[in-house]
């Protein structure tokens, strides 16, 4: 967690360079993205070089020669302001983007990197901030990096990047990832699902990671994301180097393209929240998933995307807007038809309507699904979040303490947060599904509902399909007294008006 010390340091990077005339926060990330990548560059020469002197052997592949050592961070960050920016602008970044030989995920996307900083002062308080920051214990770097990424969404315009860390690390909970996973997410944006399975894996199967083979699949072939936005990708890649993982699969695709045909049947879990919006071309589209769903909605194409790239056993998490669930078109029934009849459909998780704010307003939730090819659901689970710990209007404050946010708080919940953190336990009786949680009933905020009503429902996934609503008890009272009640105020009330008359008169 970034403490109050490292958060005001961060803060006041943040502040130089808006008051050094940038205010983008994808643009200000980015710069500092490419500069905390030169820090690393410089910390694993430093290994090798510590690794040679011990062995008495020359360096293994090194990243500096002699000809380029003057580039290194340790160096130019204790030159002169001017003689500082001038090789950084015309030495060290033309050099960052030829590193894309050395096969790395980093160097790969480091091949577009611009020098953007417009002033040697900026770059010099940029650069001395970062030094008195201690990035050198534990996971650091990670939290310092995840804390950056908070303000894509606190500052506007890029929000919808961001899908909220609770909600994230709730998903990834309900998954539950294994050392052995391959873990895809088609639309990664900044990779946090990623992150998040990469620090699940971590905390719960440590003694899995003393195991070299385990050790190198979680390193080099556990984790795959996609997106077509270069800008994403590099922060992406370095959200996860951050994180400790060294060399995830991070590409450029269109993952509804055609050129994505490849991958069929390759993951083992899916975690996503895909950007649905709108339509799509024809032209793009990967021509067997038009096979599957023959339609230009993109978030119709996205589940049909999923359900091809799982491995027959594969699990999926995502979220999906309302209209996926309770939609009326034959593609829409046809969709959630497969889900329930040809695949094994979990759970449906419905999300409060003020998640996303102040970004956007729509109704969600999280389908939880197994590809089998073969059928197998018997029940769905279905639970309404109706608090997730944070206000849902724009403004989206904590709730509780912040021991007390998320699906696995530090402190345990008392009866009454429960009103305003579900999400605890939504994660506890996600864990009884096929247990107690078959016999609630359907008055419950979760419950379970058989294949056959779902499907006596023309598949309709709304859980205000199923929630029956207990009214409060009335008194019951026979038409005929209620008919004389009403004569007799009927004959009261004219009786009364010839009285005002008469006193008129």
């Amino acid at each position: 967690m970034v403490t109050g010390d490292l958060r005001s340091k961060i803060d006041r990077l943040w502040d130089s360079f808006w008051s050094g005339g940038m205010s983008n926060p994808l643009q200000i990330i980015e710069q500092i993205t490419y500069l905390m990548f030169l820090i690393r560059l410089d910390e694993r020469q430093a290994l090798k070089e510590r690794a040679a002197n011990r062995s008495g052997r020359p360096i293994t592949d090194p990243i500096y020669a002699a000809d380029t050592d003057h580039l290194r961070w340790r160096r130019f960050s204790e030159l002169d302001p001017e003689t500082m920016y001038t090789l950084v602008r015309d030495k060290v970044f033309p050099w960052l983007r030829s590193l894309g030989g050395d096969g790395s995920t980093y160097a790969h996307h480091m091949r577009d990197a611009r020098f953007d900083i417009p002033s040697s002062a900026l770059l010099t308080k940029v650069v001395d901030q970062l030094k008195t920051m201690d990035l050198g214990v534990g996971d650091t770097k990670g939290d310092l990096y995840e804390y950056m990424l908070s303000k894509i969404a606190t500052a506007g315009q890029n929000g919808q990047f961001r899908t909220p860390r609770h909600i994230i690390e709730l998903m990834v909970r309900m998954m539950a990832p294994k050392p052995d996973d391959e873990i895809c997410d088609p639309a990664c944006g900044t990779a946090g699902f990623l992150v998040a399975s990469a620090e699940y894996v971590a905390e719960t199967h440590s003694a899995a990671m003393l195991d070299k083979v385990s050790r190198d699949h979680y390193h080099n072939s556990m984790f795959h994301g996609f997106d077509f936005d270069s800008t994403m990708l590099r922060i992406a890649s370095m959200n996860m180097m951050m994180h400790q993982v060294e060399a995830p699969d991070i590409r450029y695709r269109d993952s509804l393209s055609q050129d994505a045909a490849n991958d069929e049947g390759r993951y083992s879990l899916i975690l996503a929240n895909p950007p649905f919006a709108g339509s799509l071309d024809y032209e793009r589209t990967a021509k067997d998933l038009l096979a599957t769903v023959r339609t230009k909605k993109t978030e119709l194409l996205f589940l049909a995307l999923f359900l091809k790239l799982l491995k027959p056993g594969g699990r999926a998490a995502v979220i999906v807007p309302d209209g996926v669930l309770s939609g009326s078109t034959k593609v829409h029934k046809e969709l959630r038809r497969l889900l329930v009849e040809d695949h094994k459909l979990d759970a449906v998780v419905k999300l409060p309507g003020g998640v996303f704010k102040p970004y956007a307003g729509v109704s969600t939730a999280i389908l939880l699904f197994t590809r089998t090819d073969s059928g197998g659901t018997d029940e769905v689970w279905f639970y309404e979040v109706t608090a997730d710990g944070w206000s849902l209007d724009d403004k989206r404050t904590p709730l509780l303490e912040s021991a007390k946010l998320g699906p696995v708080p530090d402190v345990a919940l008392e009866a009454d947060d429960h009103a305003r953190n579900n999400l605890p336990d939504v994660l506890d009786r996600w864990n009884k599904r096929l247990g107690s949680e078959r016999q609630r009933a359907r008055t419950e905020q979760s419950f379970c509902i058989p294949k056959a009503d779902i499907a006596a429902q023309d598949f309709d996934l709304n859980y205000n399909r199923y929630k029956q609503v207990v009214h409060d008890d009335v008194e019951y009272r026979p038409p005929a007294e209620i008919i004389a009640e009403i004569e007799k105020l009927n004959t009261e009330m004219q009786q009364g008006l010839a009285d005002l008359e008469a006193m008129l008169k």
